[in-house]
């Protein structure tokens, strides 16, 4: 399979070009609908949130905005975060906008340490014009790949296959494919989030 990832770093530096350090920077609508993402994905820790020093994987981190959000919580006292990103320009604006220690940000197309948890936040949305089963087989072998450096859980979002207004240059998953895939290649401990009112889901996998 012909490399997708290039055209795409290219096409988020034009994003970051265009709104900088922002949810619409990173493809997102709004703060609101970040943030909603963001708990959807952390209920998947429950009690061991309240834990201190976990390590995070962020497949895709962007400019940093989900270290933002962990990082006040007591999970956080003591712990790790890596955040991958295959554009370059994020991660050098990730990298300048948070010093703080706990954080490294990386340029990377797959995590590179494993980690207690594990998320990737639309991380496959975008395409381009990779043809959809190729770019699904890509994204299995992304989640694999990712659950390989996991080592208690990870959550993903994918943009929803049912719902409307579609663009022909983002990848729509079905739920119901994805919850077989997620059991039958990763773990049986695998749920399926509604994420609404966002037009997408999300999928919790705990081993």
């Amino acid at each position: 399979m012909a490399d997708p990832l290039s055209p795409i770093a290219d096409a988020y530096t034009l994003r970051l070009k265009q709104y900088g350090a922002s949810p619409r920077g990173v493809l997102w609508n709004n703060l609101e609908g970040q943030r909603l993402r963001f708990e959807l994905m952390v209920s998947m820790i429950g009690p061991g949130f309240a834990r201190q020093g976990l390590s995070i994987n962020d497949l895709g981190c962007g400019y940093g905005a989900f270290f933002d959000y962990l990082s006040e919580f007591p999970a956080m006292r003591g712990g790790r975060y890596f955040g991958y990103d295959l554009c370059k320009p994020m991660v050098q604006v990730a990298r300048a906008r948070v010093a703080d220690p706990r954080a490294q940000f990386i340029h990377a197309s797959e995590a590179t340490h494993e980690a207690d948890y594990s998320f990737a936040s639309g991380t496959f949305s975008m395409k381009l014009k990779t043809d959809r089963e190729t770019w699904k087989s890509y994204v299995f072998e992304g989640l694999k790949s990712l659950w390989a450096m996991t080592a208690k859980g990870m959550a993903f979002n994918m943009l929803d296959i049912s719902g409307q207004g579609r663009t022909t240059w983002l990848f729509y998953a079905d739920p119901g494919e994805f919850l077989d895939f997620a059991m039958r290649e990763l773990s049986p401990q695998a749920t399926v989030l509604d994420s609404a009112p966002l037009n997408e889901w999300t999928m919790l996998v705990k081993r």
